[in-house]
């Protein structure tokens, strides 16, 4: 089993990355594969509603001059999907909105090919904000039929500079269960 997980911050291993870590850590003691693919400095375009996805049905955004396909094609390859976001301004960062627009459109085009597979949302905020952005990410899991797991709190991490997060315990513990209620999910789904 695999886990493919997209930061979506801007700053390449930061407080996102490092919650997304966190979980990463509990899946692997729990024999599961994980992929950490940072979308800093990457340039994803947002869907420009050309619909071509639904012409072609190739599961590939016919948009073709960033890496968002391959991005959803390790979607695809993965059993679990985790999309890491911080907080900008009350809302998913530019290039993870372009992620789930994108990777979203391309999936409902394709009969909901994300359908059934597991998805956690992980946020990272200052202060403030971080419900809108983990409901954001959730609302894709859910209109794409996946299967969302819980923690023993919203999957958000407070701090600002790079590893701050560190210092917010009961995040690092959400993340620690997050990733440990991922595995229960993943192995109950595979048998």
């Amino acid at each position: 089993m695999k886990v493919i997980a997209f930061n979506g911050s801007a700053r390449k291993d930061g407080n996102t990355a490092i919650l997304v870590r966190h979980v990463f850590r509990e899946l692997e003691t729990a024999g599961i594969e994980t992929e950490l693919i940072q979308l800093a400095g990457s340039r994803i375009h947002g869907c420009i509603a050309c619909m071509k996805c639904f012409e072609n049905k190739d599961q590939r955004c016919s948009v073709k001059d960033d890496n968002v396909n391959d991005c959803i094609e390790k979607m695809l390859g993965a059993d679990g999907i985790i999309l890491g976001s911080p907080t900008y301004f009350a809302n998913v960062s530019t290039e993870m909105k372009a992620l789930i627009d994108r990777a979203g459109m391309v999936s409902r085009a394709n009969n909901d090919m994300l359908s059934r597979k597991v998805g956690a949302a992980v946020v990272a905020a200052r202060r403030a904000g971080a419900i809108h952005v983990f409901n954001s990410i959730n609302h894709f899991f859910f209109i794409g039929q996946m299967i969302v797991p819980g923690s023993s709190y919203w999957n958000i991490g407070m701090g600002r500079e790079k590893g701050e997060v560190e210092k917010d315990e009961e995040g690092v513990q959400t993340m620690e269960n997050l990733g440990r209620n991922m595995a229960w999910l993943l192995k109950k789904l595979k048998n």
